[in-house]
């Protein structure tokens, strides 16, 4: 007999309760339709079409064809994200690499939670460099309503000159990026990190190969961070940064 499933930890309106479900099935539903096997990541398909495209540029190829699919994080890693902003009273959050806005809303509404609880200030700070989907993100949000359109600001363009000006102090970040460019956008951030500061990472078992220089920088204990691959499909890598601890065996070493 299973044991029986723990229910939604998500505290929301039912109108939005009703919306996450609703893109959830819609981003399962385009998974499945593109691969049949496992949720698409940019690392293999990049890959496949590199082997077929004719123009031989599979990056043009990729994006052209993801311009219209969700392809969101899954519900089971926006819940626990969800719980995790919640136990650290985070309010302040950079998730690169937004979409069509669905992990965002978990990211706004625990934001809010958070912020009227402790009397604290705080932002969600997204990223996207299409703007149709940041239009159709800024549409869901509105549909929310004001606890997750109020917590939000969209940054636009691209994600290594969006986030070089006006950032707060850095409690989470989310990367959910195409891998290539997920150790720039985290060196960028980097610098805003408070200590104690997570990195959330999609897709770091089934997309290895993609992320291995993001990993092999935070798997580097010089560089101050803590990791641990979560049990989620595909792998979810959850890093604590905590750079008193990397000086200190820095100075034991030496």
């Amino acid at each position: 007999m299973s044991p029986p499933v723990s229910p939604s930890p998500i505290q929301a309106p039912q109108h939005v309760q009703d919306l996450l479900t609703q893109l959830h099935k819609q981003s399962a539903d385009q998974e499945f339709a593109i691969s049949q096997t496992k949720k698409v990541i940019s690392s293999t398909v990049i890959g496949d079409l590199e082997d077929k495209s004719p123009s031989g540029n599979a990056k043009a190829e990729f994006d052209n064809m993801m311009r219209d699919k969700f392809i969101a994080l899954d519900e089971d890693k926006c819940q626990f994200v969800y719980q995790l902003i919640t136990a650290m009273g985070a309010t302040n959050i950079v998730e690169a690499g937004t979409s069509f806005g669905v992990s965002t809303i978990y990211l706004a509404l625990a934001v809010a939670q958070n912020k009227a609880r402790t009397r604290k200030t705080g932002v969600v700070i997204a990223t996207e460099n299409e703007s149709e989907k940041a239009k159709v993100a800024r549409g869901y949000w509105a549909q929310c309503g004001e606890d997750v359109e109020g917590q939000i600001d969209l940054r636009e363009g691209n994600i290594l000159e969006t986030l070089k000006v006006n950032m707060p102090q850095v409690d989470l970040l989310l990367l959910d990026i195409w891998a290539a460019i997920s150790l720039p956008t985290l060196k960028t951030v980097l610098p805003h990190f408070r200590p104690g500061a997570v990195v959330l990472t999609d897709n770091t078992v089934s997309a290895a190969a993609g992320y291995a220089d993001l990993l092999a920088y935070m798997r580097d204990p010089d560089n101050g961070f803590r990791n641990m691959t979560l049990p989620f499909s595909n792998g979810f890598e959850m890093s604590v940064y905590l750079p008193d601890l990397a000086s200190e065996k820095h100075f034991q070493d030496s």
